[in-house]
C-alpha cells in the first residue's frame, strides 16, 4: 500500500455525505423491518403514498408522473407497480390523452393499507428521528435545501 493517502480526511464520519448514507441506511433499514408484517417495502409504501398525493391533488397519474414525483428510476417505478398491481393495491387504465400511457389509481386495499402502512411509517419516524426533536424543523429545512 502506498504512503500518499487516497483520502483528504483521516476518518470517513469527517464527512457529510458518509454520514447521510449512513444515517439513510440505518433509517431505511427500520422503515423495511416495521413494513415487512404488511407485505410491503419502503419503496412500495413511497410510490403508493406518491400515487395518493398525485391523485388528491387531481392529477391523472401516469406511471412517468409518479417516477418524475417520488425521483424513482422510470424501469424500476413500473416493476415495482406491476407488484402492486398483482397485490391488488393499484390498477391501471388507459390514459384518456395519451393511448401510450396508463392512468394508475389505488384500489380500495392499497387505500386500506396505505393507511395501516403510513401509521407505521409515522411510528418508526417518530422514533428514528426522536433525538432531533428539539431540532426538528430546521432539519427538515436543510434536508429541503438539499433536494433543490
Amino acid at each position: 500500500m502506498s504512503d500518499n493517502p487516497i483520502f483528504s480526511y483521516v476518518q470517513p464520519e469527517e464527512k457529510a455525505g458518509y454520514l447521510l448514507w449512513q444515517v439513510s441506511m440505518g433509517w431505511h433499514l427500520q422503515m423495511n423491518q416495521q413494513l415487512r408484517p404488511l407485505d410491503l417495502t419502503l419503496t412500495q409504501f413511497s410510490l403508493l403514498a406518491g400515487l395518493y398525493w398525485l391523485h388528491r391533488q387531481g392529477e391523472a397519474v401516469t406511471q412517468q408522473r409518479l417516477a418524475d414525483y417520488a425521483n424513482t428510476d422510470r424501469m424500476m417505478t413500473s416493476k415495482v407497480l406491476q407488484t402492486l398491481e398483482r397485490k391488488g393495491l393499484l390498477e391501471r387504465h388507459s390514459h384518456q390523452q395519451d393511448g401510450r400511457a396508463k392512468q394508475l389509481r389505488l384500489t380500495v386495499a392499497g387505500d386500506t393499507l396505505l393507511r395501516q402502512a403510513n401509521a407505521v411509517v409515522e411510528q418508526v419516524d417518530a422514533q428514528f428521528f426522536g433525538p432531533l426533536q428539539a431540532e426538528a424543523g430546521l432539519f427538515s429545512q436543510l434536508l429541503s435545501r438539499l433536494m433543490g
